[in-house]
């Protein structure tokens, strides 16, 4: 293949990139735009059939992110995210420790089921109000759920929106990220709350009294509340179960969406104006870039080329992972490093089959790399932006270096901790 369409390829994608992290188009327009391009010159120059370019976009993806985004805005609209929330403030009875330690659990917890804009906007809305009622600072409240809003769910397939990438990509089931990364996970929490705390402790307020309310008050319709609760247990017990049953991760997705708008009687309608369309499109277009990219043979060249700087050690692939894909991900959109990383992982362990044993912890470097960087600086993802544009409409600054002293230390906190869980959860110092 000429070296000039290669080439052009290569800029289309980094073209893309460019636009989507410094927001100057919409992520969605610059990776359509993107993809138009991708497909223009392919069918023009010979790279790909008008038939492989239809293969380029995963539609078990769309559909594990489609469906379990159902799930979440019908749950969402019963307010039991927001009751989560509130009962959470509730049992802190006032104490601005035990209030700090609450809300960032509850946004961890939510953000494991809510997307992270989805969680953002619900806990900015609590953590304003609460720090309104108790005229308390709400920047340490709120960049502290920002956070863990981005830290919440590393550990399970849906948990974000990369990790839906990589488990479709990699074939790694619900289970699997589960027996993975919930050991790390949780001790993430506790040392991020713990590093939060340490910064923000003279900012927390004195202990107050509670306002009376009660967290049912946010219920408008219990028998919608308690449906949504069915719906998710039952999501999650089939993700558990589903290799039982032969099916994929994305059947159970629709299969719960669908039973969500049965149960809701809610107007479709309204409930897909809710979904995070930006998103969908975002990933479609730029999962054609990347297929695109993937029929020059530029990304198995690239895997070849890292796996051989790491020495084929187990050990210097899983750090280079975890590193490289965390910084770039506080630089670019979590999402396009996985749709980016995923098929060069990929496209290694598949030229190589009998290096079985790189392959979970390699993969675990990436889903923790690509995580963990989105909350380091103001303009790391759409979390970020929305964070500080939320702050704004309610009348609060906060600047640029505040943001990014506490995102660096958090986000070079957790990396650091990666590192280590990762060499002793898979035995890599040997």
């Amino acid at each position: 293949m000429e070296m000039v369409i290669v080439l052009v390829f290569i800029l289309i994608y980094f073209l893309t990139v460019l636009l989507s992290a410094t927001k100057f188009v919409p992520m969605s327009i610059a990776a359509l735009s993107g993809a138009l391009l991708i497909a223009w010159f392919g069918l023009q120059y010979g790279v790909f059939s008008y038939e492989e370019a239809g293969g380029f976009i995963d539609m078990r993806l769309l559909g594990l992110i489609i469906g379990t985004m159902i799930v979440v805005e019908v749950a969402e609209r019963s307010g039991l995210f927001r009751f989560s929330a509130l009962y959470a403030v509730k049992l802190s009875k006032g104490n601005p420790s035990w209030l700090f330690v609450s809300m960032c659990i509850t946004s961890a917890v939510v953000s494991m089921f809510l997307s992270d804009p989805t969680a953002m906007l619900l806990m900015a809305a609590a953590t304003v109000t609460i720090s309104k009622l108790l005229n308390y600072d709400p920047i340490p409240y709120f960049l502290s759920a920002v956070i863990m809003i981005n830290l919440g769910g590393t550990s399970t397939l849906i948990g974000s929106v990369s990790n839906m990438i990589i488990g479709v990509e990699t074939g790694l089931s619900f289970t699997a990220f589960i027996s993975y990364l919930m050991i790390g996970e949780i001790a993430l929490w506790f040392i991020t709350i713990f590093a939060l705390y340490l910064l923000f402790k003279s900012r927390l307020g004195t202990k107050k009294e509670l306002p009376e309310y009660s967290p049912w008050e946010s219920v408008k319709d219990k028998k919608l509340f308690f449906k949504s609760i069915l719906t998710l247990v039952l999501m999650v017990f089939l993700f558990f179960t589903l290799e039982t049953f032969g099916i994929g991760p994305e059947a159970v997705a629709l299969g719960c969406g669908i039973l969500a708008l049965v149960l809701s009687n809610s107007d479709p309608t309204d409930i897909f104006k809710g979904l995070d369309w930006e998103t969908i499109f975002f990933i479609a277009g730029f999962m054609f870039i990347v297929g695109g990219l993937q029929k020059t043979e530029f990304l198995s060249e690239v895997s070849v080329q890292i796996f051989q700087l790491a020495g084929n050690s187990p050990l210097t692939a899983t750090l280079t992972t975890l590193w490289f894909t965390g910084i770039a991900s506080a630089i670019v959109s979590n999402i396009a490093i996985a749709l980016t990383f995923t098929p060069v992982i990929t496209n290694f362990f598949s030229l190589n089959p009998h290096l079985p044993d790189f392959q979970p912890p390699v993969t675990s470097a990436l889903i923790l790399g690509t995580n963990l960087g989105g909350a380091t600086t103001p303009l790391s993802g759409s979390v970020c932006i929305m964070a500080v544009g939320a702050l704004k409409r309610e009348g609060i600054s906060m600047s640029f270096s505040e943001f990014t002293k506490v995102g660096i230390i958090t986000s070079l906190l957790q990396l650091g901790f990666s590192s280590f869980y990762l060499i002793a959860r898979f035995g890599l110092w040997g």
